[in-house]
């Protein structure tokens, strides 16, 4: 049966104490709307998401990233509340599974548990040992009779431990009947999705409890469960990425975001962060390293290397304190403290402590291009745009300004002067 999606992303999230709008915070370098988003692609291809708060902004950066979304803009001051969301809302196809914006955790696989009932109405349960603060699905022969928010449960509905995780499943035609009789006589004089699923009990329709893990249905409403959430991002990453052969030192203090690819023998060290569109492959990254929005291949860097973006590392080794930017380097040795960007450099080649590419005049950024088997010396400035061809010697403390030829020693050095007995002369007095 043909499914739709609706995304409900209008709230202010006030909880969270941000000008950023709630559903646009991270989780593993993605938005947490953007993974509900992805979630709902692998189920439909008809997907409305519901906005109001920050609405502009909050489309413009779906639209930058999606394609073939819908949206609806809620009138909050009219129809505030779940159900006022849904109001106006147009689906195409025979049921509709109504889902939340800051459900990051949520798979689609989970979602499919939802999906695949013939019952007019399914929605989700969780199970707690400590079911304090949350509304109570009362349940019997496995159909729910009511949702009772805690204030309002008698003693023995206090011991009911199965609770509404929020999420629906609902036949189109049902749920298009329902919303525009949702009343908002309550204390809230607000409009509660969860008031079909009374409707739906006093016309005698099966409301089958889909029970479902908590983890993967947790809303995120405040920054701690932000932090909570990631962590369990996170460990399901990385758990992924061992299972199929990754060594990792103490995972729990690596971070990977969600767009990160690796492949075949690697290792990654402690404290490493792999950050945007990276690619990993037969690589050892030693800890501490940071590589963002790169490829590396056959490759080692760290302790405490950084690669930013748009940098392509094959069969190099860059050592501790390095930094390499839009860099790209076959072959390459850099052991220790250089910055190298811009640049391309060729196989054999050796770069010194200290080599500094001078990229940047102050108005404009220009291309270093270092050929094979160039030796270049510690402590040495090569000042863009510069064209340094194979089999080149660069002296230690070298200032480089000119191409050179093939071949050639390149040395700027003012001469060295010793004056003899001055040490004495300075600090010994007579």
């Amino acid at each position: 049966m043909s499914i739709s999606v609706v995304i409900l992303a209008a709230g202010q999230g006030t909880r969270m104490k941000s000008s950023m709008p709630k559903v646009l915070h991270k989780i593993s370098g993605k938005s947490m709307l953007f993974h509900a988003i992805e979630a709902a692609q692998k189920l439909s291809n008809d997907i409305t998401v519901v906005l109001y708060h920050q609405a502009e902004m909050i489309k413009a950066q779906i639209e930058a990233k999606y394609e073939n979304i819908n949206f609806h803009i809620q009138d909050a001051i009219n129809f505030p509340g779940t159900g006022g969301a849904m109001r106006g809302v147009i689906t195409k196809n025979d049921k509709t599974l109504i889902l939340n914006g800051d459900m990051p955790l949520v798979t689609d696989e989970a979602l499919h548990k939802l999906t695949g009932s013939d019952a007019d109405i399914t929605m989700s349960v969780i199970m707690l040992d400590n079911p304090s603060g949350y509304g109570r699905v009362i349940i019997e022969n496995n159909s729910v009779l009511e949702i009772v928010e805690q204030k309002d449960c008698d003693h023995v509905q206090l011991c009911t431990k199965s609770v509404n995780a929020g999420v629906y499943c609902v036949s189109s035609k049902l749920l298009n009947r329902y919303i525009p009789k949702l009343s908002n006589a309550n204390s809230q004089k607000e409009y509660y999705l969860t008031d079909i699923i009374k409707m739906g009990v006093e016309e005698n329709i099966t409301i089958e409890p889909i029970y479902v893990d908590e983890e993967e249905f947790k809303g995120v409403n405040s920054k701690i469960d932000l932090a909570h959430a990631e962590q369990i991002h996170q460990t399901r990453i990385k758990n992924n990425f061992m299972a199929n052969g990754v060594i990792m030192r103490l995972p729990e203090t690596i971070y990977i975001e969600t767009d990160v690819e690796i492949e075949g023998e690697c290792i990654i060290e402690n404290g490493v962060s792999l950050i945007g569109k990276t690619k990993i492959i037969n690589s050892h990254i030693k800890s501490n390293s940071v590589v963002e929005d790169s490829i590396l291949e056959g490759s080692d860097i760290g302790p405490m290397a950084r690669i930013r973006p748009q940098s392509n590392l094959l069969d190099t080794h860059i050592g501790n304190f390095v930094e390499v930017k839009k860099g790209i380097l076959d072959g390459v040795k850099a052991g220790h403290l250089s910055y190298l960007g811009d640049c391309t450099i060729g196989s054999g080649s050796n770069i010194g402590a200290g080599t500094i590419t001078c990229n940047y005049d102050g108005k404009a950024k220009y291309q270093t291009i270092i050929g094979k088997n160039v030796f270049v010396g510690s402590d040495t400035q090569l000042v863009a745009p510069i064209n340094i061809p194979d089999n080149v010697m660069i002296a230690a403390g070298t200032t480089v300004t000119k191409d050179p030829v093939s071949g050639d020693l390149v040395l700027s050095r003012t001469p060295q002067k010793s004056i003899a007995g001055f040490f004495y002369k300075f600090f010994i007095k007579s």
